[in-house]
């Protein structure tokens, strides 16, 4: 039952898909005004941290001690953190560029596919292209969704960066409960991603 309900809280936050709306397609933006990302600054996993590598070598994912690597979608790489009583606490996930998502379009485009997936609602927090990520560049796009089923909030940063092998797409999740919580640690993860 646990990986039936870690599954299905990974299938939300799977990174394939197709939309995209031309009001997403900005640079730079946050509904607040507050300059988007401003905490990122790329480098190395802090230490103890593991690697798992993309199987096309388009992307490094690094995760925490405590994260377990778990099965997704083939060609991507998962690991998952959960809680004392098994609940899923963070989602990590890197999979390779598959679609029509771009720079340009890739907020638009990340919230589309969830509300095509397996999303009642998406919400666009921030956005912010052209981020210097170790081995390329990238785009990010911080949102919070509720799920179809069960109306389980979430809250995420997804990122589309681009290396000289190729795009891949890095995934960051928790239950928008925990976000305060653990910020810290998907603000690491984003830092430490690397392009290949």
């Amino acid at each position: 039952m646990l990986l039936a309900g870690l599954l299905g809280a990974a299938a939300v936050v799977v990174t394939s898909g197709c939309g995209g709306r031309p009001e997403d397609r900005m640079p730079v933006g946050s509904p607040s005004g507050a300059t988007p990302f401003v905490w990122f600054r790329a480098g190395a996993a802090p230490s103890g941290w593991q690697s798992m590598e993309l199987p096309d070598r388009t992307g490094v994912l690094s995760v925490p001690p405590d994260a377990t690597p778990m099965a997704g979608d083939p060609g991507s790489v998962s690991a998952v953190v959960t809680g004392p009583h098994g609940e899923l606490r963070i989602y990590l996930n890197a999979t390779p560029r598959q679609g029509a998502e771009s720079p340009t379009n890739w907020a638009g485009f990340r919230l589309a596919h969830l509300t095509g997936e397996n999303a009642a609602s998406a919400t666009r927090l921030s956005y912010r292209a052209r981020m210097p990520f170790r081995g390329g560049t990238g785009a990010c796009v911080e949102d919070r969704y509720v799920t179809r089923i069960g109306a389980h909030k979430y809250r995420e940063m997804a990122c589309l960066v681009t290396g000289s092998r190729g795009g891949s797409v890095l995934v960051v999740a928790t239950p928008a409960p925990s976000w305060d919580r653990d910020r810290a640690v998907l603000e690491q993860a984003v830092n430490a991603y690397v392009a290949e």
